[in-house]
């Protein structure tokens, strides 16, 4: 009984053997992949290269910049961007960008132009990528600005009306300057090329202006205060002195050559301005009243003009 029981097996083995390279087959046909051939297992090898494996195909280039020629590579705020050499319509193709730190492109065979920018700094170069990976990296030369500004006697100005604008150090033919950065807040960092810039600091929103020359060197932080000589000067029109302001006033404010320098309406008129002699003129319904005042550099003041018969101007003087 045992013996036709071992022979059933081995007749229903040869059966199924002779059947499976035939399933195989159909199964082959039916996914379109006849043809295909697969290598055994002793063909592969586990892959030498630390890269990810998707990047290890060959083209992966690994990109790096840094501030100096001797400094380590920045870790943060860097935007890279590749571009093709060859110029489409007038501008270059960006084929691939990335943000951070040091970054790892895999890029086709052949030349192009990397970019790196750090704030407002930047620097460009040409690579060219075969098909082994390769290390690149960029020297910005580049540092960082912090501007602030004070009055007389290391007196600190509310940042709400400080601001700076950062021109390039070398004027044009016409004597104007390109505009790099506007409105920069004090005590912000900015990033820039090392060399000379030209920074305009604006107390207030009149007159109150102070320019210098800074030199960013790379590798740097460049901190840079300058004084202002200016205050700030509050003017009403006033029955009495002492008494209250006189709504719907109409403000003139010119300076001591007589030019026209600020213009505002309402009972108040605030404003920054810079050490000098000054003439206000305020003008309610028909009646022009004026006085002339001096500012001295760091000392806020309140100004009264008095709206009395003696200080009113004839409307038509001096209007030729």
């Amino acid at each position: 009984m045992f013996e036709g029981r071992l022979r059933l097996f081995l007749v229903w083995l040869c059966a199924a053997l002779f059947l499976l390279p035939v399933s195989l087959a159909a199964g082959q046909e039916k996914d379109g992949v006849s043809d295909l051939k697969l290598p055994g297992i002793s063909s592969y090898a586990t892959p030498k290269s630390e890269a990810p494996l998707a990047l290890g195909g060959g083209g992966a280039i690994t990109l790096s910049a840094q501030l100096t020629d001797k400094g380590t590579d920045i870790t943060r705020g860097l935007v890279w961007r590749v571009f093709k050499p060859e110029a489409v319509n007038g501008k270059l193709p960006m084929v691939a960008s990335a943000h951070g730190g040091s970054a790892v492109f895999q890029l086709e065979p052949g030349s192009y132009l990397i970019h790196a920018s750090y704030g407002r700094a930047g620097a460009t170069k040409r690579i060219t990528v075969g098909k082994e990976a390769k290390r690149e990296s960029l020297v910005l030369d580049a540092g960082g600005l912090k501007l602030d500004a004070v009055l007389s006697g290391g007196v600190r100005i509310p940042p709400k009306k400080l601001r700076f604008s950062i021109y390039e150090g070398t004027a044009e033919a016409n004597g104007d300057r390109a505009l790099i950065i506007p409105d920069v807040e004090p005590n912000s960092v900015v990033r820039l090329n090392a060399g000379i810039y030209h920074v305009v600091s604006t107390y207030g929103a009149v007159n109150a202006v102070i320019r210098s020359d800074i030199r960013v060197e790379a590798g740097k932080l460049t901190e840079a205060t300058v004084e202002h000589h200016a205050a700030e000067i509050t003017m009403k029109l006033v029955r009495e002195a002492g008494g209250e302001a006189i709504a719907d006033t109409s403000w003139s404010l010119l300076n001591e050559s007589g030019d026209p320098i600020k213009e505002t309406v309402g009972a108040f008129a605030s404003m920054v301005l810079a050490e000098g002699d000054y003439t206000i003129i305020a003008k309610n319904r028909d009646r022009i009243y004026q006085k002339d005042f001096t500012v001295v550099a760091g000392q806020n003041q309140e100004i009264e003009v008095l709206a009395t018969e003696a200080a009113a101007m004839d409307p038509e003087e001096g209007a030729d």
